[in-house]
């Protein structure tokens, strides 16, 4: 039966540095048009995966929802649909970051660097780094959030260079169907991690995207997923 998100909370949470004003520009237009309500909690700099875990369940105390956020956002979001069955119907997983364990992934490695680069000059002056090293889309995007995050900000950075993503195996018990976005042209968000995950995953699918497409409008992270999870719904691999 396919998956029908109409009057379904549909919970997004933001990736590492990034907001919900982004998630929610990336996603809503997709979701709006099949009649999902659309929930993008902020992130909470202080305490960032122990936030969105709080969002996931406070949003699924009223029925089952569907989960799914961008880079951080999308481990989370799934972690939580495997360890909550019965309370999730879908999954929408964006430029993942990882399998499994952190350790050398360059979101990670990204994560770790731009902390420590903020804790010792400050603000103003890693932003304007970031900035000269960005795309301009992506510099705007950030210069937002980060602002808005800070001085916690290096605090959640290595929240999420820690955090332990589900496992290969782990995806094997994902019952619901997933629709996974990978963009071909970002080294921080690996192509081959997507791949890993919808590989794993008994009903998955990849769509991708470049970077520009994403700067040009953010909704086509969110329109490649959703068309992801139709390809994915109904699909069982033996």
């Amino acid at each position: 039966m396919a998956v029908d998100l109409r009057g379904v909370t549909t919970v997004l949470l933001p990736g590492t540095g990034s907001d919900d004003d982004f998630v929610y520009r990336a996603f809503s237009p997709a979701l709006h048009q099949v009649g999902a309500d659309v929930l993008t909690p902020a992130p909470q700099p202080h305490r960032l995966v122990e936030g969105y875990r709080d969002a996931l369940a406070g949003a699924a105390r009223s029925g089952p929802i569907a989960v799914g956020g961008v880079s951080i956002g999308a481990a989370v979001a799934a972690a939580w649909a495997l360890s909550h069955p019965g309370r999730v119907v879908a999954v929408l997983a964006a430029l993942p970051a990882w399998t499994g364990e952190p350790d050398a992934a360059p979101a990670a490695l990204a994560a770790r660097h731009s902390a420590a680069v903020l804790r010792r000059d400050g603000l103003v002056s890693a932003t304007t780094a970031m900035q000269a090293s960005s795309p301009a889309w992506l510099a705007q995007e950030l210069t937002r959030s980060w602002v808005a995050q800070w001085p916690a900000l290096p605090d959640a950075m290595d929240e999420a260079a820690r955090y332990v993503a589900p496992t290969l195996g782990e995806f094997e018990g994902l019952a619901v169907p997933m629709g996974v976005v990978s963009a071909t042209d970002d080294a921080v968000h690996p192509l081959e991690v997507g791949v890993e995950w919808v590989s794993a995953a008994p009903r998955a699918a990849l769509r991708t995207v470049t970077l520009g497409e994403v700067g040009e409008d953010a909704s086509a992270l969110g329109t490649a997923c959703l068309a992801a999870l139709r390809d994915a719904d109904g699909r069982e691999r033996g």
